[in-house]
């Protein structure tokens, strides 16, 4: 366990030891404080000056294991070592099934990460979350970009009808991308669309050049359809004002409202046309999203372009090079709607389960810059957050998508992910395959507002 006297050795810029993750070892922090000067270290010295936990412990728990549950201990040594506290995190693959079990027992972690609100929701309205600090809703409008749209993503009832901030979002994810081979393009001359209008004309002028625009795979086992609701998502906040996606999310906007079903048909402008995407409209509900991608390392280009979220390149074959091989640009705007840049994607909101000043301590260390710079020094770190050093990032690509996402004039979060599970983890995806196989998008929208309606 870190001392106070090392906390304060951080200050100079010593290494220490720093985290017990579980039963773990202590182990060294992964960078020596003041060593680097991108980082903000002179953040973090000033923290660990007005913090002192020693002897105590916080536990956090998640849904990271194995490779991110890494990189996040690395972050959090560097908490445990400011405060002196003792840190574990522990993570799971049913994460929502147990904070909730933990919850009602009376024995959850003092922080619980939660990859949906949606359930963060629910257990603030059961009494089971503690409000973040008075004043942390203002800071997250100042210093996170569309700081509102987070402060209201964070935002929830609880069991008195009363509304408070419960939640900050760290570590997030865009989906608003399209993923394309710059040696394709070069090849062809084909220069990156900034307009959805100006995508749609580069769509037909691929085909009159003899390619396939597009590869799109809609199959996930029990998940199959999921990715085309990004594509509607994404529809919904380039055709409307975003209010209009929020109230989709909780059904004041109807399933069959016209607005989605132009966004569903927009989908169907790519999806459903069997010169648009590779392997003809029919194969796109049976081809596995992971390998869907493959067409576009393939020469000659078995595709052109690819729709998906920043996690993509997980998926790509080994021995790729960004920049050359694969790169990516802003699923872009219409040009004659006027809405700004919208960003669509998801993240990982961190909230109090169980109240002690450690807990509140560590939604303040979220809120240093280098508590983002650290993992993005690492990898698979996306922030809103607009003091952080962009220069920390261990990739260009990261880099890259970040700055997409600091440029968004509006985030949402993923509406299928909002909405209650019968509809966006069951009827959407489902409605999605039938629509891509030649169901009318009125009658798929409908069939998902009947199953709607019958839940109330």
């Amino acid at each position: 366990m870190t001392t106070r006297t090392a906390s304060r050795r951080l200050a100079a810029g010593a290494a220490t030891l720093a985290l017990l993750a579980g039963s773990a070892a202590a182990q060294d922090l992964f960078l020596t404080p003041g060593e680097d000067d991108r980082f903000d270290w002179d953040g973090l010295a000033a923290f660990a000056e007005a913090n002192d936990f020693t002897g105590e412990t916080l536990e956090i728990s998640g849904v990271w294991t194995g490779a991110d549950a890494q990189m996040v201990n690395r972050v959090m040594a560097y908490f445990a070592d400011a405060t002196g506290a003792e840190v574990s995190y522990s993570g799971s693959d049913g994460f929502e099934q147990d904070i909730v079990i933990s919850a009602q027992a009376g024995s959850a972690p003092n922080i619980a990460v939660f990859p949906q609100p949606g359930l963060a929701a629910d257990m603030a309205a059961r009494g089971f979350l503690t409000p973040l600090a008075e004043g942390t809703d203002d800071w997250i409008r100042e210093n996170y970009v569309a700081g509102e749209d987070w402060v209201e993503l964070g935002t929830f009832v609880d069991a008195d009808g009363d509304e408070a901030l419960y939640g900050l979002f760290y570590k997030v994810d865009v989906k608003s991308l399209v993923w394309y081979s710059p040696d394709a393009f070069e090849d062809m001359g084909y220069e990156i669309p900034t307009t959805m209008e100006a995508l749609k004309e580069l769509t037909e002028q691929i085909v009159a050049d003899g390619g396939t625009p597009w590869c799109i795979g809609l199959g996930s086992g029990a998940a199959t359809g999921w990715p085309a609701t990004d594509w509607v998502e994404d529809f919904v906040l380039r055709i409307a004002e975003p209010q209009v996606y929020d109230g989709w999310v909780d059904n004041s906007v109807p399933f069959d409202d016209p607005v989605i079903v132009e966004a569903i048909e927009l989908y169907g402008h790519f999806a459903r046309n069997d010169d648009f995407v590779r392997g003809g409209s029919q194969a796109v509900p049976t081809t596995d999203w992971r390998d869907s991608p493959s067409g576009l390392f393939t020469f000659p280009p078995e595709c052109f372009m690819h729709k998906q979220a920043s996690f993509i390149p997980t998926f790509f074959p080994d021995g790729l090079d960004y920049g050359f091989d694969y790169d990516f640009f802003y699923f872009p705007a219409f040009e004659g709607q006027d809405l700004g840049e919208p960003v669509m994607g998801a993240g990982t909101m961190w909230a109090i389960t169980d109240d002690a000043p450690v807990a509140h301590a560590l939604i303040e260390f979220l809120q240093l810059p280098i508590a983002h710079e650290l993992w993005m020094a690492q990898s698979g770190f996306l922030t809103p957050h607009t003091g952080v050093n962009l220069d920390t990032f261990s990739s260009e690509a990261q880099r890259g998508i970040n700055e997409i996402l600091l440029d968004a004039t509006v985030f949402r979060f993923d509406a299928s992910d909002l909405m209650p599970g019968e509809i966006g983890a069951d009827a959407f995806w489902s409605g999605m395959v039938d629509y891509t196989t030649g169901t009318p998008a009125e009658e798929v929208a409908a069939e998902i507002q009947s199953r709607w309606d019958a839940m109330r």
